[in-house]
This record gives structure tokens, C-alpha cells and sequence, in this order.
């Protein structure tokens, strides 16, 4: 098989990764609009030659994660490029405007619209690990609108890497990616920008910091280039989440301010049973 990957970090070169351990007689091929990530990938063996869309048609399947905004404009190019026997896939955070840009595109059917729902806040070649899709769930949209045989070429791959399928419109995805994904990165941006700007008056406040900061505002060392498109997109629902998450932390400062903490402690009561839903999502590991 040759494997076109377009966009070489975390996403791109972890299942450039994956599938060499899997499928060792796969050649991967690697487009990046950054030299030096192509350069990189090449120095740690994710890619085992650099490439441009000249080169599509040689492809069996072809992988796109790079940034929204930049994938509602390239997606359409790189199906006119490719062959009519390659499936062509992405990682995007959202879906609806990349569904609604290819609808009528003449090789849609060449298109299999997905997310993989996997990551960590790393980017760059340097960031692939092996294994990050194992146990994770991948989001498909309009599964109806791929020609089955490059559906099925491309289920194949996902059942090797160990990931969950589930089927959405591309209109719900947006809708609770916004709450699951989405919301938690702003809380993460905006819980960082907070003690940032506290920390200008307490410099001793970062030694102070423990585990329970660490791990709320990891995701805030995320990449700005790939999340700020992520929310353009996706602004409508963004919003939405967005007020009613406001509109529960004014409940929680109102409840502080009338020293109502038995008010608190049932809403954190409450909130407690998000441990029974999030039991079974699985932590970044590889496959024994």
C-alpha cells in the first residue's frame, strides 16, 4: 500500500507510525507545507519519502490532519488528484463545513469523513506516538456517501488500530464535540490566561501549583494555529456550550457568595457521576 500523509505531526505522523509496525510493506509518503516537519519525519523513519500532489495518484489511501480551515481548501484539490481507487481520510475536529464543501465534489465517493477522537496537547513530527489510536473512538460522518470498497479499505486499517467506530451527522458531531472537546480546551486556554496574568503580582504562584493544575490546563499548551480555525467553524455550537458553562459557574460563585455550601456540595456531589461515564475511555498506551 502506499500511504500519502498531509500534515506531519501529532495526528499524521502517529498513524504514519502505527502503520509501519502493522503493515512494515506499506511506503509512506509525507506533504507538509513546513519543510523542516517534512525534514524531521524523515530523521525519526515516520515517512519514508517526501512528496507534493504531483505524487497523489500513486496513492492507495491518503491521510489529511492539518487545520480546518486550511482543509476546506486543499481537501477538494487532493481529490482531484488522487486516482479513482484511493480513499482519501481526515482527522478534522469538525465536520460540517468540510462535508458540506465536498458534497458535490466528483470523487466524493473517494472521501470517507472522519475524526479520531485521540490526541495530546503536542504537535509536530516529534509528538507521534505509537499506539495513540488504540481503544479510541473514531467519529465517521456520511458513511453512505463512500464507495463501500474504500469504506471498507479504510475500516480494515481502523480495526488494526485498535479503534472504536461510531456513525453521526456531520451536524450532531459539531454539535457534541462542542461540549466534549471543544469547551474543555477554552476552560483550559482561559483557566491559563487567569493565573498567567495573576502570576504578573504573585511570582510564587507556579511553585505553588500542584498535579490539579497541571491537569487542568494541560490542554492550553495546544496549538493556537489548529484551534482557532477549530472554533471559527464551529462557532454556533461553540457559543452554546460556551453560556451554559458560564451560566453554571455564575450558580457556583452565586452559591459561594451566600455561603450556601451545602448547595455546593450537592452540585459537586452531582457532578461526581462523571466518573462512571469517563471509566471507560482508555489512556494513550500501546497495544500489548
Amino acid at each position: 500500500m502506499n500511504l500519502f500523509v498531509i500534515g506531519i505531526g501529532l495526528i499524521g505522523g502517529s498513524m504514519a507510525k502505527d502503520v509501519k509496525r502493522l503493515r512494515p510493506n506499506t511506503k509512506i509518503f509525507g506533504i507538509d507545507a513546513n519543510e523542516a516537519h517534512l525534514e524531521e519525519a524523515l530523521s525519526l523513519s515516520l515517512i519514508d519519502e517526501k512528496s507534493d500532489y504531483s505524487e497523489l495518484h500513486k496513492a492507495d489511501m491518503v491521510m489529511v490532519s492539518i487545520p480546518v480551515d486550511v482543509m476546506v481548501q486543499e481537501l477538494p484539490k487532493i481529490l482531484d488528484a488522487v486516482n479513482e481507487d484511493a480513499v482519501v481520510i481526515d482527522a478534522g475536529s469538525t465536520k460540517a463545513l468540510i462535508c458540506s464543501v465536498l458534497e458535490g465534489h466528483p470523487k466524493r465517493r473517494n472521501f470517507l469523513a472522519c475524526h479520531p477522537i485521540s490526541g495530546t496537547e503536542f504537535s509536530g513530527p516529534s509528538a507521534a506516538i505509537e499506539g495513540l489510536y488504540y481503544g479510541k473512538t473514531n467519529i465517521i460522518c456520511e458513511v453512505e456517501k463512500t464507495a463501500f470498497k474504500l469504506q471498507e479499505r479504510a475500516l480494515e486499517l481502523f480495526r488494526e488500530l485498535g479503534m472504536r467506530i461510531r456513525y453521526m451527522n456531520p451536524k450532531a458531531h459539531d454539535k457534541h464535540i462542542a461540549y466534549v472537546s471543544h469547551l474543555s480546551h477554552i476552560s483550559s486556554f482561559m483557566l491559563g490566561k487567569t493565573v498567567i496574568e495573576k502570576e504578573k503580582n504573585e511570582r510564587d504562584i507556579f511553585d505553588m501549583a500542584g498535579s490539579g493544575f497541571e491537569s487542568t490546563v494541560r490542554l492550553a499548551k495546544s496549538s493556537p494555529a489548529m484551534w482557532t480555525p477549530i472554533f471559527r467553524q464551529n462557532k454556533e455550537n461553540v457559543v452554546e456550550t460556551l453560556g451554559e458553562y458560564i451560566q453554571n459557574l455564575q450558580a457556583f460563585e452565586k452559591m459561594l457568595i451566600a455561603d450556601d455550601y451545602e448547595g455546593i456540595y450537592k452540585e459537586m456531589t452531582s457532578t461526581n457521576k462523571i466518573k462512571e461515564i469517563l471509566n471507560g475511555i482508555p489512556l494513550n498506551k500501546k497495544r500489548v
